[in-house]
């Protein structure tokens, strides 16, 4: 078979043709919005469509800003990450003279996009990790980009990891200045009733786009959980998702042993069960976790010690009861989750 029809075997199905067919659709779309005055980071986020996410997003970025517009481009893996988003928001937004797209290959959501120079979108990336890919898109709109978009992605890059830089005068000056969105009202929601003060005592101050910093975790001791029938397997969130903040809960125990491993491996398939659509990311000394049995393996997570988790999704809930729940398995009284039959799933949520 030769290139070309490799290339286009994606046609050759109903389900694959018609993909091609909404794709190009809404790549046109975009086209008509980008390359004047409107950032495509902007673009795309206002659109929020799952099937722009993703490897979709990176075909949209090449064919628009490379290939149509001719914006430079500089990418890099990490050497060290910057820890406050919100500052480099505010730096980026003195650059009036260039118009910038960041691209950040997120180790658990992929491919994420966002205009540098505002706050809500680049905060989408939380907590940027040494050695992930950082792509920067630097031009002038539909006016061909000069040496100054090349320094303005070298210096962007600097800033990722954290360096101090100095923009040139000439990247202060001109008309790419950045349309922070509006905030739309929050809908009322019901009233919930008071967290108790024992549960208060399980927040934990985080900072945007950081990890939380372990915090004194007091624990309460909770009725026997009900057990219901199994439930499938938690389905991995599509289309375009975010991410809280990491949030830390303290080993209580002497040990974080074997009981609190199959507590935790409970407690995180109920929240699962209840929240399909959402994802518990598990991490230990800033790696991720795929195999909660491993902080039992490695003999190392002891009293003290602070295993930290994120969710990622869309209409992320039940946070604070899920740290909770996860404080009282990493503590003495984890066997509150041990109760009822070994494969069926705990009703907490």
């Amino acid at each position: 078979m030769t290139k070309e029809l490799t290339n286009l075997e994606i046609l050759s199905t109903r389900s694959g043709f018609n993909s091609a067919v909404r794709h190009i659709k809404r790549t046109i779309g975009i086209m008509e919005e980008a390359g004047g005055r409107a950032n495509l980071a902007d673009l795309l986020y206002a659109l929020d469509d799952e099937e722009m996410n993703g490897d979709r997003s990176a075909l949209v970025l090449r064919i628009l800003l490379v290939d149509k517009l001719g914006y430079k481009t500089v990418s890099a893996n990490l050497h060290s990450a910057a820890s406050d988003l919100s500052t480099l928001a505010a730096e980026f937004q003195k650059w009036k003279g260039v118009d910038l797209i960041a691209a950040y290959h997120h180790p658990e959501l992929g491919l994420l996009v966002a205009n540098p120079k505002i706050p809500e979108e680049l905060a989408a990336f939380g907590s940027l990790r040494k050695r992930e890919l950082v792509v920067i898109y630097a031009g002038k709109g539909e006016t061909p980009a000069d040496e100054n978009c090349q320094k303005a992605a070298e210096l962007a890059i600097s800033l990722f990891e954290g360096s101090k830089v100095k923009a040139p005068p000439a990247l202060l000056r001109g008309s790419f200045i950045a349309k922070i969105p509006k905030v739309k009202a929050a809908p009322k929601a019901a009233k919930t009733p008071k967290i108790p003060k024992t549960s208060r005592a399980l927040k934990t101050s985080t900072g945007r786009g950081r990890a939380a910093k372990p915090a004194a975790v007091e624990v309460r001791r909770v009725a026997p959980p009900v057990v219901t029938a199994a439930a499938p397997p938690a389905a991995i969130p599509t289309g375009p998702v975010k991410m809280t903040p990491r949030y830390a809960v303290v080993v209580q125990n002497e040990l974080f042993h074997n009981g609190n491993v199959e507590a935790w491996k409970r407690i995180v398939a109920s929240y699962n069960a209840a929240h399909p659509d959402l994802t518990v990311y598990i991490y230990y000394d800033g790696e991720r976790i795929l195999d909660i049995n491993s902080l039992f393996k490695w003999g190392k997570v002891k009293h003290g010690s602070a295993i930290e988790f994120a969710i990622a999704g869309n209409d992320i809930k039940d946070v604070a009861k899920l740290q909770r729940y996860l404080a009282q398995g990493a503590s003495h009284l984890f066997e509150a989750f041990l109760r009822g039959p070994v494969n069926n799933v705990l009703k907490l949520f």
